[in-house]
């Protein structure tokens, strides 16, 4: 099936979001825009070609995805010029943890025109889904697969007054859950997963309950996990968290780090810390 270009559309780099899950979320506007474009910049050929297929539109596909060199933006940039191109990623808004960072940031260099089609994006949703602060927001993107740059993480953004947003897998899930549970102790998270879809779920507890839940029920495909910002809950620690706390970052480092370290993520003070970090490191 071949459909003419809308005249209307002028040349230019266009990001489309598109739905994450339920093909019902897909906006008139993005329809309009996937329809006028001559092509489709597209992380994966086979997922676009389903959504675009499903709207009845059909259109050359340019493969763009996270390994994209210099040739091929170069490619989608001296097109883009010209004629009217999408970008879109698998699911959800572009750029979002997704390719097309350095496509925006050139097409503005060459003065290529760039517009953006808003739609669903999984974080907004999950944010809306987990009852959560919203009034501030972190999002930061996926928690490192390693344990060792995941806890840097946490140590860099536990103190920040604000909803932490991760995107996170299935197979790395619980990994998270113990490693926020041993960092983070008292925050409220939540684990947001099949988003728009028919089996959609958002369950919120402790880190530690909800780890042993889903290690019992182990998730597939992409999750959203959220953190709640410090507050009353966190400061109200008592003893024996603390001294889990402790116990844990004295395994890495000395008293004195170790306090400094617990202090900054909790917002404790670090000399009664140190003091206690050296009674346990007496044994």
């Amino acid at each position: 099936m071949s459909q003419a270009t809308e005249p209307s559309l002028k040349p230019g780099l266009y990001i489309v979001a598109t739905p994450i899950g339920n093909l019902g979320d897909v906006t008139i506007r993005a329809i309009e825009t996937l329809r006028g474009v001559v092509a489709v910049a597209c992380e994966d050929t086979r997922v676009t070609g389903r959504l675009l297929k499903h709207l009845g539109i059909a259109k050359r596909l340019i493969r763009y995805d996270d390994h994209a060199d210099e040739r091929a933006r170069t490619k989608v940039l001296d097109l883009a010029a010209s004629e009217p191109v999408a970008l879109v990623s698998d699911a959800g808004t572009p750029l979002i943890s997704d390719p097309g960072y350095r496509l925006v940031r050139e097409a503005r260099e060459r003065q290529v025109a760039v517009s953006s089609i808003p739609g669903p994006s999984a974080a907004i949703v999950a944010l809306t889904l987990a009852g959560l602060p919203t009034d501030r927001f972190l999002f930061a993107g996926f928690l490192a697969a390693k344990d060792k740059a995941r806890r840097a993480t946490l140590h860099e953004l536990g103190p920040i007054k604000a909803t932490l947003v991760f995107y996170e897998t299935g197979p790395r899930l619980v990994a998270s859950l113990e490693t926020i549970a041993e960092m983070l102790p008292g925050r409220e998270v939540a684990v947001a997963r099949e988003l728009s879809k028919l089996y959609e779920e958002c369950r919120t507890g402790s880190p530690k309950e909800l780890a042993e839940h889903y290690r019992a029920l182990p998730p597939k495909g992409e999750i959203v996990l959220l953190v709640a910002p410090p507050g009353e809950t966190v400061e109200k620690l008592d003893d024996h968290a603390v001294d889990a706390l402790l116990t844990a970052a004295l395994k890495e480092a000395k008293p004195s780090r170790a306090a400094a370290e617990v202090a900054h993520a909790h917002g404790l003070d670090r000399k009664t810390l140190y003091a206690r970090a050296l009674v346990l490191r007496q044994g």
